[in-house]
Parts: C-alpha cells; structure tokens; sequence
C-alpha cells in the first residue's frame, strides 16, 4: 500500500490536488462554528441572557450545583442543547458524505439525496417505526437500507455501462422514488392516531423531538467513519483523478471505493434517523468547500465538516425564530439551498476540480 506521507509518493499527485488556500481558512471556519453555536443559545422564544448561558455552562463543565431554576434547566440543557449538537452532527455527516461521494465517483452531482442514500435510509428509519424497534436496531436498519440503495444506483449504471455523470444521477433519482414510494406504503401500516403523524413529520427533516441521548447514540457512527475517510484521504485524492493512476500508485481501487461507501452510507443513515430527510446540503456545502480550500480531500473533509455544522446551525435557528410557529428545518434547506445550488453553477468554471 503506498505511504501517503511519502514525498515521491506526493510529488506524483496533481498539483490541482495540493492546497491551494492558507492555514488560517480552517481555524476560520471552526471560530466561526463556535461562534454560531454559542449564540445559538440565545434564540428562541424563552429569553435567556448571554451571562446566564455562559455562568450554566461553566457550572456544568466544572461540576457546579445548580443555582439557577428549573425552567432555565428545561430551556438550555434539554430543549436547546440537544437540536443545537444534533444540527453540528447532521450538517457535519451530510456534508461530509456528500464530499466523499463526489470525489469517489467523480461527479459534482453526487449526495446523499443523488444516490438514494437518504431515501434508503429514511424507509429503514422508518421501518423501525412502524414496527417500534429498539433505537440500535432502527440505525442497523437505516443504515442496511442506506447502502443497499447505493449499492442499487450504482449497479444499474453498471449494468448499462454507462460511465456517464448523468446516467448514474438518472440511476439514484430512480432508486430514490422506489424508497420513497415504500417508504409512503409503509405508512398504511402505522398506527394512524399516533406514529402516522409522527412520521409524516419527521419525514419533512426537523430536530424539534431530539434528544440528548439521540445525540449520543449518533456520536459514534457519525465521528468513526469520518476519521476512517480521513485516515485515507490520500487514496480518495487519487481516485477522483482516475483508476488508472490510482492503481499505479498502488491503491487498491474496489477495496477503497467499498470502504468509502460504507462509511458516507453510513454516516448519512445515523443523521437520517434523527433528523428526517434534510435536503442539498450534501450537495451543496462540499461545493462551497472546494471554492474555499480548493480539492484536496484532506481539507475538503474538515471544510465540509465545519461548514455544514455551522449551515445546519443557521437553519435551524432560523427554522425556530423566523415565524410564530416553527418551520421543519428540511423545508428552509430545500426553499434555500435549490436557488444558491443554481447561483452556483452559474459562477462555477468548467469542471468541478
């Protein structure tokens, strides 16, 4: 396997592959994550003072008693705390499958969304939820699902011999509506005064319902797969130049490719069982990445991350202030994202590299 701190190694790969901004646009981009996330704490309907947020998070970290009330308690710690950590995460795993799926199959049009991923995802969720299975089992599922449906859009473009950007886009827009209409069939089995309702809400993407557990359980199959995807940062470098100059640096392309999946599947179906179905944001934030940092995957990855942790943080705050009532976040990413994606291609350059 070759050394991916090899200088011989790193002089064969293309200059367009190198980093093409400063040092100062990453920790850029996580001042301003913190940022969002402490002001996040101001919005909403319940006034709470940035002295106040400020001394309840202090007490916490150092293990202080609680001096303040319970409704303070109630308003920080179990309502806002846990949709702003779940935000960072589902903008973070979307994001970051999204970048990893576009260098792998070399198409700027490739997301969650664009292979079937959400939609295989959202069908195991729900699944789940019809049959009230415990919450690990409803992760196994969307995550099976997930992949399953990848592993479909790309076998139908395989088995057209297409290697044609559009096919494989055609291919996930189709195994999408298959998941979707299931999804949709599984409804008529939910139980109509309780979990129909529950779902078709859900399904429109929101973090109202989550929790601080939720959070917890997707830590870990969010944070793993994106340190596995890092760890081989180098080979998804070569492969979105080509496979034949990836298996003549030595990299073991179905091996890479196989991982690859596995790992943005997966990160895309623990958000998706907590948040629903958000969409363009694994489409559109790698985008804006590879415009700030340029197309090296090792600082594609952390951009997309952070920016997509900031982005999530944004919408969703304004999802909760905007009107008298809260609007699901998946709708704002949807009325907001599809017109920026638009602006977008039109000032892009030919390519995507």
């Amino acid at each position: 396997m070759a050394d991916e701190n090899n200088p011989a190694v790193l002089q064969k790969t293309p200059l367009c592959l190198r980093w093409r901004t400063g040092d100062l646009v990453l920790p850029a981009m996580a001042v301003i994550l913190l940022a969002v996330f402490a002001g996040s704490f101001l919005v909403g309907r319940f006034p709470v003072s940035p002295e106040t947020v400020l001394m309840m998070l202090t007490a916490k970290v150092a293990g202080l008693p609680q001096t303040w009330p319970n409704s303070l308690e109630t308003v920080v710690f179990k309502v806002r705390l846990p949709r702003i950590l779940a935000a960072i995460l589902v903008g973070a795993a979307l994001s970051a499958a999204g970048a990893a799926y576009q260098n792998l199959f070399r198409n700027p049009l490739m997301a969650p969304e664009m292979l079937g991923a959400t939609w295989g995802a959202a069908f195991g969720a729900v699944l789940g939820m019809v049959f009230r299975l415990p919450w690990l089992a409803m992760e196994l599922t969307a995550f099976v699902f997930g992949l399953l449906a990848v592993v479909c859009t790309v076998g139908i473009n395989l088995r057209f011999g297409s290697r044609h950007a559009i096919t494989l886009v055609l291919a996930g827009i189709v195994v999408s509506a298959f998941f979707q209409s299931a999804t949709s069939a599984l409804k008529y089995l939910a139980d109509p005064m309780d979990t129909l309702p529950a779902l078709t809400f859900w399904l429109m993407g929101g973090l109202s319902k989550v929790s601080l557990q939720d959070v917890a359980w997707t830590v870990l199959p969010v944070v793993v797969p994106a340190a596995i995807l890092y760890r081989v940062r180098w080979r998804i470098n070569v492969l979105s130049v080509g496979e034949e100059e990836a298996q003549t640096l030595g990299v073991d392309v179905r091996r890479t490719r196989i991982l690859v999946l596995i790992c943005a599947t997966l990160m895309t179906a623990a958000v998706v069982s907590i948040s629903g179905i958000i969409h363009w944001v694994g489409l559109l934030i790698p985008h804006l990445a590879r415009m700030l940092v340029g197309a090296d995957f090792s600082r594609v990855l952390p951009a997309s991350m952070l920016l997509g942790g900031t982005y999530m943080l944004v919408m969703d705050n304004l999802s909760r202030s905007i009107a008298s009532i809260e609007i699901q976040v998946g709708i704002l990413t949807a009325l907001i994202g599809a017109p920026f994606f638009v602006f977008l291609l039109a000032k892009a350059k030919k390519g995507w590299a």
